[in-house]
């Protein structure tokens, strides 16, 4: 999708951080942006930021499909059709792996893996039905690629999850010309440990020690959100599979496919019947990969 002026955006979790650069991102180049967000703090300080010609703020919990369909007819009553979905909203948190406890992994599960579900099935129908194309983007995190260890282990257990969502829609909808990119940022200024569970006194306390997100907020150096924004509409632009904004991963992530190629057997006899069929699999998934997307 290369043409963006007079088009509209709904961004989830766009009232801070990678959402509001997104947000800026997109105003910049002409688009009406539906803001939707669950903290009404971060809600009223992007209202006090942001004009008010070519944005629409709403209220919502992604983890609540009522909610997420009000969202929907709110972005369409104020602006008609809906053309990019960046599916962002995300918390920190949930645990390890290896924790008993279901409590705080299941919230993590359900906003950062479940939103995006919840979005994704409200929004996809929305995009297809006015048929001019139309792109998403699903944010997943560079903890999608390189996993956390510890404490990192929810975190890391949904947005390789995402990872997953995003290329089979791509696949799904490349041939109604629709693109599909995920988002794997690395260290970025947000405000993702400023969630409404922190706010909620009968919630358990989220420890910072080891949380991959606390370090999003304090180190030197973080990129700003604007910068990511700004990689999210040239990789819309160009129809990207990923959005990679932070280039020190580049050797890590090449020696993590690196390993999982070495892991394949090199002296296996396959039958042919099985070859057959995987080679058809993957001549259908490269040609859907190959298909352009609707200008």
């Amino acid at each position: 999708m290369r043409n963006f002026a007079g088009k509209t955006a709904f961004i989830t979790g766009g009232a801070s951080g990678i959402g509001l650069g997104m947000a800026k991102a997109m105003l910049s180049e002409g688009m009406n942006v539906v803001i939707a967000d669950v903290n009404d703090r971060n809600i009223a300080a992007a209202r006090a930021e942001l004009p008010e010609a070519g944005v629409e703020i709403v209220h919502v919990d992604v983890t609540d499909r009522g909610s997420v369909a009000d969202a929907a007819r709110s972005a369409v009553a104020a602006f008609g059709s809906i053309h990019v979905l960046c599916n962002n909203a995300g918390i920190a948190g949930g645990g390890a792996v290896a924790d008993p406890s279901f409590v705080d992994w299941d919230r993590a599960m359900a906003v950062n893996l479940g939103g995006a579900v919840n979005v994704v099935k409200t929004f996809v129908p929305l995009i297809r039905q006015h048929g001019a194309g139309g792109h998403i983007v699903n944010t997943s995190s560079i903890a999608g690629i390189t996993a956390l260890p510890g404490e990192g282990g929810a975190y890391t257990t949904a947005k390789f999850a995402v990872r997953g969502l995003s290329e089979s829609l791509r696949l799904s909808l490349a041939p109604e010309g629709i693109g599909v990119s995920v988002l794997c940022p690395g260290l970025t200024r947000t405000r993702i440990m400023d969630s409404p569970d922190r706010q909620d006194p009968g919630a358990k306390p989220m420890s910072r020690e080891g949380d991959p997100d606390a370090l999003f907020n304090s180190l030197e150096g973080a990129m700003d959100p604007i910068e990511v924004g700004r990689a999210v509409v040239r990789g819309i632009r160009e129809n990207l599979p990923y959005i990679l904004t932070h280039s020190e991963f580049r050797d890590e992530v090449r020696s993590l496919f690196d390993e999982i190629v070495e892991a394949f057997p090199v002296d296996q006899a396959v039958p042919e019947a099985r070859a057959a069929f995987e080679r058809g699999r993957r001549e259908l998934c490269d040609g859907l990969r190959h298909l352009p997307v609707i200008d």
